[in-house]
C-alpha cells in the first residue's frame, strides 16, 4: 500500500460542509468519491481513521463508518485489517470509459500524432497551437539576412546562439528574475527541454510529483525514464499543503508544475502559492521544474503579472522551461531552459549524444520575434479572447449542463460534463467530424473521465460548429448503455 496519507483536518477542508445534506453519510461518501474522480485525492492515498475524520468534521463516528462502508461497496475505498483504508477505483465503471493504462492511450488522441481525415470540414480540437503571427514573414526575412554570419562556421552551438540566449535572459531579467546568458540553454522545443531535464535529474525509481491533470507528453517522458509518478490534483487550483505533504511523504526528487495558465485547466498560480511551493520544494530537497510554455499568453496583456516561480528561489532549485511554440508558432521547434550556470553546463554535455544543437535559422527567427514580443503578445491576446468568448457562448447555449470557468490566459477551456463519458465522447465526436481530447489522457490512473479539454485557437465560427457536433456526440455518449450498473455519481 502507498505511504501517502491525508489527515483528518486536511480531508475535512477538502470535503467542505457535508453536514448540510441528509443523510450525512451519503453526502460524505459522494464528496469523497468526487475528490477521487476529479483527481484531487490521489489513488492509494491512506484515509484518516474513522474517529479522526469524525472529529474533524464534527459528525459521529457511525456516520464516517457508514460512509466508508458505502465507498468500499462501490469500489472507491479498499481496506485491510490493521493497515487502514485507502482510495481506489472500481475495476470497471463503463464499457467505453474503462480506465486504460496511460501507455495504451491510442495515438492521435492528443495533438496530431495521427493525421486528420482528408475531409476539409473536420475540426481538430486536439491541438492547442495557433498559426504564426502577422510579423512572421518580416522576422523570417530578417533572420535569413543574418544567416550568412553563421554559415561559415560549423553550425553547431550546443548551448544555443549567444544572441538568442541573451534575449531570453533579458526577458527573465525584465520579469524580475536577474538572469545571465550562461544560465540559458536553447533546446529543440519544450518537450525536448523536459526530456533532457528528466534524463539528467531523474533516475529509474525516483519519485516525481506531477499535477493532475497535466501535460500528457511530460507524463510520457517520465514513464520512459522509469520515474514513480506522484499525482496531486489541481482541478480546483493548487492545494500547496497537499503538494507539500506529497513531496515529503514520497521523498520526491523532482516536481513538475505549470504555474502560468495551466494546461489544461487555465489556472494561474498566486504569488503566495508560488512562494509556499518553492519553500516546500526546498524542505523536500527536490527540484521544481516550472513549465512556462503559456506564461506570455495572458488575455489582457496589460494586467499585472505574477512573478515567475524562479523569483522565489534562492537556492537554484527552480528550473524553468520556456517555448516558442505557443506564443510564436508551433513550427519553430525552439525551447529553452533557465537554470544555474553549473546545471546548464551539465545539460549541454548531456544533450550532445541525443541532439547536438538546435537549427540555426529557427533560433534566428525566434530571436527576431522575441525582440518584438509585445506586438506578438497583443495579437495573440486579441484573437484568443475572441475564440474563448465564442467557445464559452456556444457551450452555454448548446451544452448548458457542462461546467467550466473562463481562464484569464492560455489556450483552452477545461470542461466538466457531469458524467464519466469522456472517452466515449471522444470516439463518438471523431465520427461526427471533431476531435477532442478526453480527460484521462491528462492524468495518470484512469480518473478525469468527466472532463474534456477544448482549445479556443480556431476562428469563432469554427468553434461554434465544433460545439454543435459535440452536442450531438454528447447525447449519443450519454445514451449508450453501460457495461454494468453505475455507482452513484456526483
Amino acid at each position: 500500500m502507498s505511504t501517502r496519507y491525508v489527515s483528518g483536518p486536511h480531508l475535512a477542508k477538502l470535503l467542505g460542509d457535508v453536514s448540510r445534506e441528509r443523510p450525512v453519510y451519503a453526502a460524505l461518501a459522494r464528496s469523497v468519491r468526487g475528490l477521487v474522480l476529479d483527481g484531487r485525492l490521489a489513488l492509494r492515498t491512506r484515509l484518516p481513521a474513522e474517529r479522526d475524520l469524525a472529529a474533524a468534521l464534527g459528525v459521529s463516528r457511525t456516520t464516517v463508518t457508514t460512509a466508508y462502508d458505502r465507498l468500499r461497496d462501490e469500489g472507491y475505498v479498499e481496506s485491510r485489517q490493521g493497515a487502514g483504508s485507502w482510495t481506489a477505483l472500481p475495476p470497471v465503471r463503463m464499457a467505453s470509459a474503462e480506465p486504460r493504462p496511460a501507455a495504451a492511450v491510442p495515438a492521435g488522441r492528443f495533438g496530431r500524432a495521427r493525421p486528420a481525415p482528408d475531409d476539409p470540414s473536420f475540426i481538430d480540437l486536439g491541438c492547442a497551437t495557433p498559426g504564426a503571427p502577422a510579423i512572421f514573414e518580416e522576422a523570417v526575412a530578417a533572420a535569413v539576412a543574418e544567416l550568412p554570419r553563421y554559415s561559415s562556421g560549423p553550425g553547431y552551438e550546443p548551448a544555443g546562439l549567444a544572441g538568442l540566449r541573451q534575449v531570453i535572459a533579458d526577458g527573465y531579467t525584465a520579469r524580475g528574475v536577474p538572469t545571465r546568458a550562461d544560465q540559458i540553454v536553447v533546446t529543440t522545443g519544450a518537450q525536448h527541454a523536459f526530456t533532457l531535464l528528466s534524463q539528467l535529474l531523474v533516475e529509474a525509481g525516483d519519485a516525481v510529483m506531477v499535477e493532475r491533470p497535466t501535460y500528457p507528453h511530460a507524463l510520457g517522458a517520465l514513464r520512459r525514464r522509469g520515474a514513480r509518478l506522484v499525482p496531486v490534483g489541481v482541478n480546483e487550483g493548487w492545494d500547496v499543503e497537499l503538494a507539500a505533504g506529497a513531496m515529503r511523504q514520497a521523498a520526491v526528487r523532482m516536481a513538475y508544475t505549470i504555474p502560468d495558465f495551466h494546461n489544461p485547466t487555465g489556472y494561474l498560480m498566486s504569488a503566495d502559492d508560488r512562494a509556499a511551493l518553492v519553500d516546500a520544494g526546498r524542505r523536500a530537497d527536490a527540484f521544481l521544474v516550472a513549465d512556462e510554455t503559456f506564461a506570455e499568453l495572458a488575455l489582457d496583456p496589460a494586467a499585472p503579472r505574477v512573478p515567475p516561480l524562479a523569483s522565489y528561489d534562492a537556492g537554484g532549485r527552480v528550473v524553468t522551461i520556456g517555448s516558442a511554440s505557443k506564443l510564436l508558432w508551433g513550427g519553430l521547434r525552439i525551447g529553452w531552459i533557465r537554470a544555474t550556470a553549473p546545471l546548464v553546463r551539465r545539460l549541454v554535455l548531456a544533450r550532445e549524444p541525443f541532439d547536438m544543437a538546435s537549427p540555426v535559422l529557427d533560433q534566428l527567427i525566434v530571436q527576431q520575434l522575441l525582440q518584438r514580443v509585445d506586438e506578438v503578445r497583443a495579437e495573440r491576446a486579441e484573437r484568443l479572447r475572441r475564440g474563448r468568448d465564442a467557445l464559452a457562448g456556444a457551450l452555454r447555449e448548446l451544452l448548458p449542463g457542462w461546467e467550466f470557468r473562463l481562464p484569464e490566459g492560455g489556450m483552452s477551456l477545461w470542461a466538466r460534463m457531469g458524467a464519466p463519458v469522456a472517452s466515449r465522447l471522444a470516439e463518438t465526436s471523431e465520427r461526427l467530424g471533431v476531435r477532442v481530447v478526453a480527460g484521462p489522457v491528462f492524468g495518470t490512473d484512469g480518473v478525469l473521465e468527466d472532463y474534456v479539454r477544448l482549445p479556443y485557437v480556431l476562428p469563432p465560427d469554427t468553434l461554434r460548429l465544433a460545439v454543435e457536433r459535440l452536442a450531438v456526440a454528447h447525447r449519443e455518449a450519454e445514451a449508450a448503455p453501460a457495461a454494468r450498473p453505475l455507482p452513484a455519481y456526483v
